[in-house]
């Protein structure tokens, strides 16, 4: 057996974050907002809040960990209102503490406002300077960007969001309320997804369609890259929205980000990945008695590699799924210390098999290396890994805590070189082309920065999550 939740956590992009919003006065909202955010769990794990409005104050539970063990039925039952957003964070600018933990909330003399988001803004440090006179409770971008939008002109906040939108660069998908109004915006580029859904007589923005579902809402349309949408008693109102050059939709979100039963610009997620795994099946054949996963992030395309290729799909590596996940802080001090969540080979299954390993896509090589040392011992004839994404060459700046270029196996190693140190009898990517091609998006609507280090729009190469930290005081 191999600790495979420390090396996950080592080797895998790291989850950016799930937000939810719900408007409606004859809803729960406080535990609706709950169950969504627990459909959006895989979008982050190390903190999450709700603010729910009443029509007068905004209060709100936060807390470090998993959704369930933040909140009680006790902390639910204290936030009566009908307007709430929600937040599942993972830090990708801000340390991971109670302080940093969405959404954030900014106290006025006349009215309060809380906004939760998903993304990163690569210019935070430069409009921190513009904000020196201010009292921060955080050190997030997050913050930042409600700062902004607080000091900009307009009366209503709808205005003032749109007004300020200009401003940021990179990536966000935001929830946000008013005292009575539950408003939703998206950076021009539309980097990371946000959905519209309808409940009842209310409705509902949350990152992904899969959250819309679990609380029987019904799936209306994303909300548009550059659009503001503001709702209230009068229904949904298209405030305005901001153009960029391109659209640059996150491809990842694709791979390994988004749950498989959600839709993404109206594709479902598991019909993609199943369609890169045929795709990877057609590009890279080999022959082999058995096709498996890495459970669970490349089950969807080892199915499509199997149906294309012929050769049987079947189970060798077992999770233990009796284990769940516990409160996950990206500190390396901690990750030494992560739960021990399992995998085990069936030997007698894997014994003189030649077997094709599909997973979603090779960070630092570490966690493959050890899955193909236990088909090993395992006595598998041959062990060929198929993965179905191009090598991650670049870093993320936009939402996702990616390691730094030297951390990146395929930045300093060929394929064959990678094939050698993970021990694999071959070793094949998906190409960028053929994983384009299973989204059915066009190219240049996509990011794809992380494969070819060609970024929408210009970076800081020093850029890291803590940027901000020790830059102004939080009280």
């Amino acid at each position: 057996m191999i600790n495979i939740e420390k090396l996950k956590n080592n080797e895998s992009l790291k989850d950016n974050c799930g937000v939810f919003g719900i408007y409606g006065h004859n809803e729960n909202v406080a535990r609706i907002c709950y169950f969504g955010l627990f459909s959006l769990q895989h979008r982050g794990q190390e903190g999450a809040g709700i603010a729910v409005s009443n029509g007068k104050k905004i209060k709100a539970i936060r807390g470090l960990g998993l959704v369930p063990s933040v909140f009680s039925e006790k902390e639910i039952t204290s936030l009566p209102g009908f307007l709430a957003i929600g937040h599942n964070r993972y830090s990708t600018t801000g340390s991971n503490n109670l302080n940093n933990v969405q959404p954030i909330i900014i106290h006025l003399k006349n009215e309060d406002f809380a906004i939760a988001h998903n993304g990163n803004i690569i210019n935070s440090e430069i409009l921190l300077k513009t904000l020196s006179k201010t009292n921060f409770v955080s050190t997030t971008d997050s913050e930042v960007i409600a700062r902004i939008i607080t000091n900009t002109k307009g009366v209503l906040w709808e205005k003032k969001i749109l007004n300020s939108l200009p401003l940021f660069d990179g990536a966000f998908s935001i929830v946000a309320i008013s005292k009575n109004k539950l408003i939703a915006f998206r950076d021009p580029y539309g980097f990371r997804p946000l959905v519209l859904g309808k409940l009842n007589g209310g409705y509902v923005v949350c990152s992904e369609t899969c959250a819309l579902e679990i609380i029987g809402a019904k799936y209306l349309r994303d909300i548009k890259p550059g659009e503001v949408v503001a709702i209230d008693d009068t229904g949904v109102n298209h405030v305005g929205q901001v153009n960029s050059k391109r659209k640059a939709f996150c491809l990842f979100e694709y791979v390994y980000f988004a749950r498989p039963d959600s839709l993404l610009n109206r594709e479902l997620v598991h019909q993609v990945r199943q369609r890169s795994g045929e795709i990877l099946a057609y590009e890279t054949p080999v022959g082999a008695d058995l096709v498996v996963a890495v459970p669970d992030s490349g089950t969807s395309a080892a199915i499509g590699y199997s149906k294309a290729s012929g050769i049987p799909f079947g189970e060798i590596l077992i999770k233990n799924r009796y284990i769940g996940r516990t409160f996950i802080q990206p500190e390396q001090r901690i990750r030494e210390m992560g739960v021990k969540i399992k995998f085990n080979a069936l030997k007698k299954i894997a014994k003189g098999k030649r077997i094709i390993i599909v997973d979603d896509s090779i960070v630092r090589g570490t966690t493959i290396k050890k899955i193909i040392q236990v088909l090993r011992q395992s006595r598998a004839k041959k062990i060929h890994v198929r993965i179905c994404s191009p090598p991650i060459k670049y870093p993320c700046y936009f939402g996702v805590d990616t390691p730094n270029k030297n951390q990146l196996i395929a930045s300093k190693k060929t394929v064959s070189e990678i094939e050698k140190f993970i021990d694999a009898d071959s070793l094949k990517y998906l190409s960028l082309e053929g994983l384009v091609r299973a989204t059915r998006q066009k190219k240049s609507t996509l990011c794809v920065a992380c494969f070819n280090g060609k970024y929408p729009l210009p970076i800081d190469n020093n850029f890291t999550k803590t940027i901000l930290e020790g830059k102004h005081d939080v009280k």
